[in-house]
């Protein structure tokens, strides 16, 4: 199968039943993205197909031949971290750091999505990634970090 995961195209041979997740870790050695619970309840293998994000552990390979794969790996541009990768760091918003690239890859698709960004908000639709280590308020100031530089925002606004 071809796979285009962060901008390249990609060949790897898979049996129909690999997950995306085992193809991006196993076969082509992109790592960034984590194996938690494979059961799809605690968002470590975020990723995004088509711009959406995605559970990699629900998700087959094959379902994703003919779309556009990202992972935490491919989120830098030019070698410089997204400004949510910075956010994280300057906000210590990780403490064992297994969930972050998770985290990370959905907090960028939750404000692409236009949600709001008030800590309601955030809390809501960033539920589906849990942190075991409960750095959940240095998560949301984070997010509200990358709003407020980019102009959307702050802890109250209507997205």
């Amino acid at each position: 199968m071809r796979l285009t995961v962060n901008g390249t195209l990609r060949n790897l041979l898979v049996e129909p039943r690999v997950s995306l997740l085992d193809a991006l870790r196993d076969r082509l050695d992109l790592t960034g993205t984590k194996k938690g619970c494979n059961q799809g309840a605690c968002g470590a293998c975020t990723v995004w197909v088509d711009k959406r994000r995605v559970l990699a552990c629900l998700t087959l390979a094959i379902a994703c031949e003919t779309r556009e794969i990202t992972t935490i790996e491919g989120l830098a541009d030019g070698g410089e971290p997204h400004p949510m990768q910075s956010a994280f760091v300057s906000q210590d918003a990780f403490q064992c750091g297994y969930c972050t690239p998770g985290q990370i890859m959905s907090a960028v698709a939750f404000l692409a999505e236009g949600h709001p960004t008030d800590d309601a908000a955030i809390r809501e639709w960033m539920s589906g990634n849990i942190c075991r280590c409960a750095a959940y308020p240095n998560i949301r100031a984070a997010i509200r970090q990358v709003c407020e530089q980019a102009g959307t925002g702050g802890p109250d606004a209507a997205g």
